[in-house]
């Protein structure tokens, strides 16, 4: 079976739109709406979808994730699956995003780590039972609003960091290195070479990290039990709150790539900076307790190169 797509190539994109009589900006609200199914609001019921245009012609999906008997801010917005869906698609930019509600103020602050953040233009089309209409509710450019619009005097990291400092969908390399710490196997049957393949990843991850406020760079990779790996980065926010964990981030590669229940995921590694002044770890530990039971994790510490 053919798993949800998260991400539409340019050209299926423009076959799609032509098909309906649409513009790819029209195309849009349609996704959104057929694709909030995708999403994950296990405490509030409230499924939220964003879809976004890139300057290449492709089109990014994202939904929101929530997990049962873990603190609310473990919650993934449908903005930060965006975002970190977009993140691991190289040489792209955000150009419009379409979101079916108007976007809260914590993921209106955790767009602002977008470079020219003020100037994306977003749509919240009218959907349910506010009326919406393929004919009537089309995204044409006019009714794009800037994210100025939406945050007029904005926090950012214009206000903490340096012009040149990369920021999110920029590229990123924190010259992170492991030393000789791997030991053993994993107890769910696997052996050391997956183990490796694992910690390979999760620094691969830790390594594109947006941590340019506390300096402290993380990664978190999953296995699930077919020993397929899914990778996240830890994302930060000028304003804190609305960083993204590198475990929440590696849940939406695996939802991205088709992944079903999350009892699927049986390892996992956090790479991480030893004794980090912002350390990832009992977060991580927690998060998969509840969320991802059958996951045994491995912590391996990393040094700058």
């Amino acid at each position: 079976m053919d798993h949800p797509k998260f991400v539409i190539e340019a050209s299926e994109a423009e076959i799609m739109a032509r098909n309906l009589g649409l513009t790819l900006l029209q195309l849009l609200p349609i996704l959104v709406k057929s694709n909030r199914k995708l999403a994950r609001p296990h405490i509030s019921n409230f499924p939220v979808c964003a879809a976004a245009l890139t300057t290449d012609g492709r089109i990014f999906l994202g939904v929101n994730l929530e997990f049962p008997g873990l603190p609310l801010h473990h919650s993934v917005h449908a903005e930060q699956f965006l975002i970190t869906n977009i993140s691991t698609h190289h040489r792209t930019h955000l150009k419009n995003v379409v979101i079916s509600a108007f976007p809260c103020g914590h993921c209106r602050q955790f767009l602002q780590e977008i470079r020219g953040a003020p100037e994306i233009k977003i749509f919240v089309p009218e959907i349910e039972d506010r009326g919406f209409d393929q004919k009537n509710g089309n995204a044409d450019a006019d009714e794009f609003k800037t994210l100025s619009y939406f945050l007029p005097h904005r926090f950012g990291p214009d206000d903490l960091l340096d012009k040149d400092v990369p920021l999110i969908l920029e590229n990123h390399d924190n010259h992170l290195v492991v030393g000789d710490e791997l030991n053993g196997n994993l107890s769910n049957g696997f052996s050391a070479f997956d183990l490796n393949e694992l910690v390979l990843a999760a620094l691969e991850a830790a390594n594109k990290s947006h941590a340019p406020y506390s300096g402290c760079p993380s990664g978190v990779a999953l296995m699930d039990e077919d020993g397929k790996i899914y990778k996240g980065s830890y994302m930060e926010s000028a304003a804190y709150n609305p960083s993204l964990g590198p475990a929440q981030a590696a849940v939406v590669a695996y939802v991205v790539a088709g992944g079903g229940g999350y009892d699927r995921i049986v390892a996992a590694v956090l790479v991480e900076i030893k004794e980090a002044v912002v350390s990832q770890e009992d977060t991580v530990r927690l998060f998969l307790k509840a969320a991802l039971p059958r996951c045994e994790l491995h912590v391996i510490h990393c040094h700058t190169r």
